[in-house]
């Protein structure tokens, strides 16, 4: 059986919490190596059965109904009732939006033809998504990455959807990407071998937006779902009043397509391609918590209405830093890219010594000395952003930046070879982000990455997480087999 499969990758945003909710500001995004899979194949008795594995009681079974008039088409997309039958907004939004552009592009026979006697669709996300440390205890094993890559991919959560603790990486809009992503590839709208142009992925970019938008219940910054398509980037959101109308349109009798559509000007998000600089790691911890970020944003917003000269005065001074940290860590790779081996050789150097000792070299030459002050500005900068999220933090009465995670970032960010780090987005428990240099394997001591684990070991429910920044850049077609562990998946959630 033929299987389509379109993954899209998860999230950190390391600069611009808060700020990315409005469109004079920016922040930068990085797309993660852990990703979500819809995998489609053909189903029958003319339904579409979506199965999640990793959760208990994580079946939904749809049917179709599609209706026309002279003057036009319309398709409704229902939830079965099965005993065991759960709600999934995000799911059937998907499908009912998704498919209702198909048939406004290609018509109600190529829609038939493309839905067939069914589909089965299988999802599901890498462990990184969910909190291991439950796992980890269960199997003896201790914290640490090495740990992490004993578990088998996509393991069962053993609890249901509304019960799994997340780690923060965006697993709705992942899912809801790939998903919609998925659904277009196989309704003919968008061509296999067309994924990878501009215009495919903006259309993909669009429907996944209004899709997430409206099982969410508003228009959120977006940043999420655009990392999940277009990968690591430098980010200014959309105008919200693009997908007003249509959000608003219960009745359904407005053009889907002419709000979607790539060529809608009034889609005026801002997507700048970024990676961080070659030799680096991003190490996100998993704190075993986990915040209500739409209660943290809507407390600060209040604040933010309420003393709006205080706040747009610190706001300013945040964006320059996040500003300036994008910069900067684009002009170390292009630093790298002017002089390979005096950058390695900065790495060796940084990675052996705590970050105010890191300008204590009198005998560096000229590009080394160069290259260590970028180093030394993104370690400032990444600091600068904390204290200031830290005065939000104190100035509206939100934990952005906790006591506890507080205390795990100044020891993480004191060793040698840390760069910087910080709570990515709205902050909370959710997670912490480090990024950690990588010196060559020659270099002589212990690497940063080992020295940063064991700290982390010190503190109580604290763990790394495998996730690092994606290679490959946002949403991507996929070979079932080329993904270690999924076709047991799509075995397992074709056969229960």
């Amino acid at each position: 059986m033929a299987h389509l499969v379109v993954s899209a990758s998860g999230k950190v945003l390391l600069a611009g919490g808060y700020l990315v909710l409005d469109p004079a500001y920016s922040g930068v995004v990085v797309s993660t190596s852990s990703r979500f899979y819809s995998v489609i194949s053909n189903g029958k008795n003319d339904r579409i059965v979506v199965k999640s594995p990793q959760f208990i009681n994580a079946t939904w079974s749809y049917t179709w109904s599609i209706s026309q008039s002279a003057l036009s088409s319309s398709i409704v997309v229902s939830q079965l009732d099965t005993p065991a039958a759960s709600k999934n907004k995000f799911v059937h939004l998907a499908l009912q939006k998704t498919l209702s552009l198909a048939l406004e592009v290609n018509g109600p026979a190529e829609l038939e033809r493309s839905l067939g006697a069914g589909l089965h669709i299988t999802i599901a996300g890498d462990n990184d998504f969910y909190s291991q440390q439950d796992q980890l205890k269960s199997r003896n094993l201790p914290v640490s990455l090495s740990s992490l890559a004993e578990i088998p991919p996509f393991n069962p959560t053993g609890v249901g959807l509304a019960d799994v603790a997340k780690t923060g990486l965006g697993s709705s809009a992942a899912l809801i990407t790939s998903l919609v992503t998925a659904l277009l590839v196989q309704t003919g709208v968008i061509a296999p071998d067309q994924l990878a142009s501009a215009s495919s992925r903006r259309l993909a970019h669009n429907v996944a937006q209004f899709v997430h938008c409206l099982a969410q219940g508003k228009v959120g910054s977006g940043f999420d779902v655009s990392a999940a398509v277009f990968g690591s980037q430098l980010y200014t959101r959309f105008s919200p009043a693009v997908l007003q109308p249509i959000m608003d349109d219960s009745s359904g009798s407005q053009s889907l397509l002419s709000a979607l559509a790539p060529e809608n000007r009034a889609w005026d998000l801002t997507v700048t391609p970024f990676t961080l600089p070659p030799r680096t790691r991003l190490l996100l911890a998993d704190i075993h918590a986990g915040s209500n970020t739409p209660l943290l944003v809507s407390q600060v917003l209040k604040w933010r209405a309420a003393n709006s000269a205080t706040a747009h005065s610190l706001w300013t001074a945040l964006d320059q830093c996040n500003t300036s940290l994008g910069r900067t860590l684009a002009r170390l790779t292009e630093l790298y890219e002017r002089d390979q081996h005096a950058y390695v050789e900065t790495v060796r150097w940084v990675s052996g010594l705590q970050p105010r000792q890191w300008l204590a070299n009198p005998n560096m030459q000229q590009e080394q000395s160069t290259c260590l002050e970028a180093f030394y500005e993104a370690h400032l900068l990444t600091e600068q952003i904390r204290a200031k999220m830290r005065e939000m933090g104190k100035l509206s009465g939100v934990e952005i930046e906790p006591e506890q995670q507080t205390k795990l970032l100044d020891a993480s960010v004191s060793m040698a070879g840390v760069i910087g780090g910080g709570v990515p987005g709205a902050g909370g428990f959710d997670a912490v982000w480090l990024l950690v240099c990588e010196p060559p394997e020659d270099t002589p001591g212990i690497p940063p990455l080992p020295r940063v684990e064991r700290l982390w070991t010190s503190f109580p429910g604290v763990a790394p997480l495998l996730a690092q920044e994606s290679k490959r850049q946002g949403v991507t077609l996929e070979r079932l087999d080329d993904v270690p562990g999924l076709a047991a998946v799509v075995e397992t959630a074709a056969r229960d």
